[in-house]
């Protein structure tokens, strides 16, 4: 068999693979919505309104892919989860996608069947501690108590972070993080861990909110992202380049502002990212304008992380290492071409 023989014989394998487990974009549309996974109400990221309309960085993930595939992102249902039945959700494919705040692990994927299509959000566990009590950062911890919600990635990595600094501290877990949180408010912990863009969130909806600080320390890595199934690498890909759509036109300068402008650029990569040019959309089972349509109806990384957990939003946390790779953090998203 010939060298070029040979390459049209994989990329003939490769379709019909790709075809035979391509069954999310069809179920969706098929469907008429998209069926996103949660937090059952976490400010700034998932949170449910008075009028029932979800609102949040994760939620607005569950928009950016009802944008791509629909042009409409009324096209969601919003299914909220609770920690410990997320990722079962997920397996029984009960939902499509999990946009929920949840950590990227090698366990994750190799004992569920998910896999994580991108890091949305660059996170690290840290503490939250009552001004009153003078904790200044993790060490002053030793042998007091610290609340932390069980079924997470949290226990772990305190357990980890005390071992290695060879001090003992004590912990009491609840099933849910505002169980978590009520203990911590009602003064039952000297501390309470989590996620810091968590804690972040769980730091306005207290009394005093300025009665609490946040130390500077971070003790894990915790990389956020959307989880998909395994067995669909079409959806992976779509997922995956939803997320890098939106960083790249960052990058490019393409916002909600300024779409329709862009729309008459003639830079290669712009027109590229907007469908103008070739037919990206068309490799994806998506339509030209995909990435039009995202930065048209949600916007782009930028716009998406100032409204609901920036410098816009009450949470107000900074951006940090989730800024732009070429402005001082690590968000990087391969090129369209």
């Amino acid at each position: 068999m010939t060298t070029k023989s040979f390459i049209a014989a994989a990329a003939a394998i490769a379709v019909t693979a790709t075809t035979a487990h391509a069954q999310t974009l069809k179920s969706v549309r098929d469907r008429g919505q998209l069926i996103c996974g949660v937090s059952q109400g976490l400010p700034g990221f998932s949170i449910q309104g008075e009028q029932g309309r979800w609102t949040g960085f994760d939620a607005d993930f569950c928009r950016t892919l009802a944008a791509a595939v629909f042009n409409d992102v009324s096209k969601v249902q919003f299914v909220p989860l609770s920690a410990s039945e997320r990722l079962v959700a997920l397996q029984s494919k009960r939902i499509d996608v999990l946009s929920r705040n949840t950590t990227w692990t090698l366990g994750r994927e190799a004992e569920l069947g998910i896999i994580f299509a991108a890091t949305t959000f660059y996170d690290g566990q840290g503490f939250m501690v009552p001004k009153a009590r003078k904790i200044e950062s993790p060490p002053d911890l030793a042998d007091k108590m610290i609340c932390a919600q069980s079924g997470t990635t949290t226990e772990v990595n305190l357990a980890d972070y005390f071992r290695n600094a060879r001090l003992t501290y004590k912990v009491t877990t609840f099933a849910t993080a505002d169980e978590a949180l009520n203990a911590y408010a009602a003064g039952r912990c000297d501390a309470i861990t989590s996620d810091s863009s968590q804690l972040h969130a769980q730091r306005v909806t207290l009394s005093a909110p300025l009665d609490h600080d946040i130390l500077p320390d971070i003790i894990s890595k915790e990389p956020l992202g959307p989880a998909i199934r395994q067995d669909d690498p079409q959806w992976q890909t779509i997922v995956k380049w939803a997320h890098f759509a939106m960083v790249n036109a960052e990058e490019l300068g393409v916002s909600r502002a300024n779409i329709d402008e862009a729309m008459k650029s003639q830079r290669p990569d712009v027109r590229r990212l907007l469908g103008l040019e070739g037919s990206y959309g068309e490799q994806l089972g998506l339509t030209k304008d995909w990435a039009a349509r995202i930065v048209r109806l949600v916007g782009n990384y930028g716009e998406v992380f100032e409204r609901n957990v920036g410098s816009s939003s009450k949470l107000a946390i900074p951006r940090g290492i989730n800024s732009l790779w070429d402005r001082g953090g690590i968000q990087y998203a391969p090129p369209i071409r």
